[in-house]
């Protein structure tokens, strides 16, 4: 039996039972859907909006943002709304479409996150010829390239897992439609075409992780042989948020996937998809900005421009 045929809904895994911890979790999952939308939003606005960063690192970041925003509203809004509800269903093709999402989106922000580690090596360790080898035409090929490889990835996916029969019941272990918790759905307990999918995509991932990590050692051997020592705090300056925000992905991501299964439980697994699926997002644009003068900056500007503009709407409409 085909299981579009069987299957309309699947049911998600309810954060509480009770309608005052549903509430609770609704306001919580609000907070922080709420920041990080404020967050990645004003990065946007704040590095489309000013000249000065218009520069291959902050077009990296930009990208990231626009991904981050986009995995976040894959996941929290349904949470949110079926806690409001009280409801635990998600429609067959909504879940089809949070798996494509997430999986794109995620894919999406390690490809980036490669991307912008070649960047800081380049300004690092190729300081003189960075103008050429991180022209706009390169940058935007390079963008190009990890959404492009990340929408394949998804599709590949996404097709796969829904052409595969499931009669294992329709409901799943996780507050969102995740993929593992999909094919645990499935009638058999492999299937070849996924397997192999998945063990490409955990290849290309280790490839990237492989590439960040020996750039990272190539960066570092430089900055530490710098004689002076205000360059050698520039050079971490600009190095260390991107490096945080690639440890935060990476561990949350790896614990997630790799603990061992003899402490795994639904409660447990909720928690720890929810810091690698939720907390990175949100967190990003505050590592980002801590310790970076220009950005921050740029930041206020925005925020005053903001303040004005809507002071001056009030004051037209009140008069």
């Amino acid at each position: 039996m085909s299981n579009s045929s069987s299957l309309n809904e699947f049911l998600l895994l309810a954060f509480a039972d009770t309608r005052e911890l549903q509430l609770l979790h609704f306001s919580l999952f609000l907070g922080i859907y709420l920041a990080a939308l404020l967050g990645n939003g004003l990065i946007i606005t704040a590095v489309a909006c000013d000249h000065r960063l218009h520069t291959p690192m902050y077009f990296f970041l930009l990208n990231l943002s626009l991904l981050d925003l986009g995995s976040v509203s894959t996941t929290v809004p349904k949470s949110m709304a079926n806690s409001l509800w009280d409801t635990r269903a998600i429609s067959y093709s909504g879940c089809a479409a949070q798996v494509f999402l997430f999986v794109f989106l995620l894919g999406g922000e390690y490809s980036v996150l490669t991307v912008m580690a070649y960047d800081c090596f380049v300004a690092i360790c190729r300081p003189l010829h960075y103008g050429n080898i991180m022209g706009s035409r390169a940058c935007v090929k390079m963008a190009a390239a990890a959404w492009a490889s990340s929408f394949i990835n998804a599709v590949l996916h996404t097709a796969n897992i829904f052409s595969i029969p499931l009669c294992q019941g329709n409901t799943v272990d996780q507050f969102f439609c995740e993929m593992p918790q999909i094919l645990k759905l499935s009638c058999s307990e492999s299937d070849l075409s996924e397997v192999g999918l998945i063990v490409f995509s955990l290849c290309l991932v280790f490839l990237c992780f492989v590439f960040i990590v020996l750039s990272y050692v190539q960066i570092f051997l430089v900055v530490l042989r710098m004689p002076s020592e205000q360059g050698r705090r520039k050079a971490f300056s600009t190095c260390i948020p991107h490096l945080s925000v690639v440890l935060l992905c990476v561990s949350t991501v790896m614990f997630a996937y790799l603990k061992p299964p003899s402490i795994s439980s639904p409660a447990l697994d909720m928690v720890v998809t929810v810091l690698y699926a939720v907390v990175p997002p949100t967190l990003n644009p505050l590592i980002y900005s801590m310790r970076n003068k220009e950005f921050k900056d740029a930041l206020r500007k925005v925020i005053s421009w903001t303040f004005f503009s809507s002071g001056d709407i009030a004051i037209a409409l009140h008069k």
